[in-house]
């Protein structure tokens, strides 16, 4: 399997596939912004039973979750833009070519946070600086842990990106953006959602086919470089919907 990017080879050597996402379920999987964990319903009604365990012919459940707080989720520029924006009205190609690169966060007295300086280092590692960047960056954050595949980030004050950092990656080129995070922003930034902006250019120079995808988990397996990515999104018409990003390996020739 094989890609061309600005005259770069990405060639997959069919290692297997490597999925990003975290898995949701009923009691389990990550979350933040004090959503509960997605909740899982056998439908009851009208002597209709949704469970085969119970005698049900079928199974039939409700489910209920928020797609920003639960798990892996992709989104666009409508989830800061008063207009409507659907995420599924972007289309996707099959394969994106892909950088995956690993970065410290700064420490700012209580802060961590995501600098230009630190992106352009980690990328220079794996990218000739005089190019476009390929169309999808993941990020992965430094330490790397197990434990953010079942986190609960709320009012822990995760690491964020600096506004001039998501400018920087726009010039470059990028646009679709993954991180191992609950939003690319502070925690408490009272509204203000700077690098979101910054990424989708809203509101001077929106990006309509721009994505954040959000919640991922990047194994420490999977080497930083150059990568192709099977963007997967719910068909949902909404700002927002559940996300399952898979990487296909590529030789780091």
């Amino acid at each position: 399997m094989e890609l061309t990017f600005e005259g770069v080879l990405f060639s997959s050597n069919e290692e297997k596939p490597v999925d990003l996402s975290i898995k949701m379920g009923d009691g389990h999987g990550s979350r933040a912004w004090y959503v509960d964990f997605m909740k899982i319903s056998v439908v009851r009604a009208n002597g209709f039973l949704g469970s085969v365990a119970e005698g049900g012919a079928v199974n039939f459940r409700d489910v209920f979750f928020n797609p920003h707080g639960n798990g892996t989720h992709t989104e666009c520029l409508g989830h800061i833009s008063p207009e409507a924006h659907s995420v599924n009205k972007i289309q996707f190609p099959v394969l994106l070519p892909c950088l995956v690169v690993s970065v410290f966060p700064e420490s700012r007295q209580d802060d961590q946070v995501i600098t230009a300086q630190e992106l352009e280092q980690s990328i220079s590692e794996h990218w000739d600086e005089g190019m476009n960047l390929p169309p999808a960056l993941v990020v992965r954050t430094l330490p790397n842990s197990n434990s953010k595949v079942g986190c609960n980030w709320s009012n822990t004050n995760p690491p964020y990106f600096e506004p001039d950092g998501m400018t920087w990656l726009v010039g470059r080129g990028v646009e679709h953006l993954l991180v191992d995070l609950p939003s690319v922003d502070r925690e408490v930034d009272g509204g203000a959602l700077a690098a979101h902006h910054a990424f989708w250019a809203y509101p001077n120079n929106p990006r309509h086919q721009a994505t954040i995808t959000e919640l991922i988990f990047v194994p420490d397996s999977l080497r930083d470089g150059k990568h192709l990515l099977n963007l997967q999104t719910a068909a949902f018409d909404m700002d927002a919907t559940p996300s399952r990003p898979v990487i296909i390996p590529c030789d780091q020739n």
